[in-house]
């Protein structure tokens, strides 16, 4: 899948467009933070995070603002120390971020076959560096962003939503919330949480 860094939206005189721009931001934010260790460059940028408007008290401004007060807490050598306990681990970390685990119990099953048949119909193609399987969280992640900023349908990105991310990864960021190696990881679950299930109710919403 290809990689991306998050972006800050982009200003425009349409609220629409100011809107979708922030839904692929947030998106690849958390792709970002995800795929691998952060380098400086995202945690530098979760460092610099803050909502819209400073006077908005909403779940998504909050849970914003309390990542990047952790990252301001945090240097690159513990955020390193801390992926790898949660991700990677000697031989398995404490939390496995893959789709088909969480909906079968196992890798490489059945939710990933349909994820990658129906990446194939989106034109997605795997990157050749890239050598986990496409339903990891962060890989998810990243394409949602992309369908968003290529102005595809919503239809298109609600069913890809519905059918590869609404359904397992709210328990993957549960699970990530609570999990004994997490410290700065526990802000970005919970911005996981509450930005799922804004998307959920958006995409609901939409024709």
């Amino acid at each position: 899948m290809p990689q991306q860094t998050p972006q800050a939206p982009r200003s425009s005189a349409d609220p629409l467009a100011e809107e979708q721009a922030r839904r692929a931001s947030l998106y690849g934010l958390l792709a970002a933070l995800l795929r691998d260790v952060p380098d400086d460059r995202v945690l530098d940028y979760t460092r610099q995070l803050e909502a819209d408007d400073p006077k908005d008290k909403g779940e998504l401004a909050v849970a914003l603002g309390t990542l990047a007060l952790a990252a301001r807490h945090s240097s690159l050598a513990s955020v390193r120390e801390e992926y790898h306990r949660l991700f990677i681990g000697l031989g398995r970390g404490e939390l496995v971020p893959f789709g088909s685990w969480y909906q079968t119990g196992f890798l490489m099953e059945r939710p990933l076959a349909l994820l990658r048949a129906d990446l194939r119909q989106l034109g997605f193609e795997r990157a050749e560096d890239v050598h986990e399987p496409e339903d990891h969280i962060a890989a998810l992640c990243e394409v949602m962003s992309l369908l968003i900023q290529d102005g595809t349908e919503v239809q298109v990105q609600r069913q890809f939503f519905d059918s590869h991310i609404g359904n397992w990864a709210g328990a993957f960021f549960a699970d990530l919330a609570q999990a004994d190696s997490a410290v700065l990881y526990r802000s970005v679950a919970r911005l996981g949480i509450v930005f799922l299930s804004l998307e959920a109710t958006y995409l609901s919403l939409l024709d």
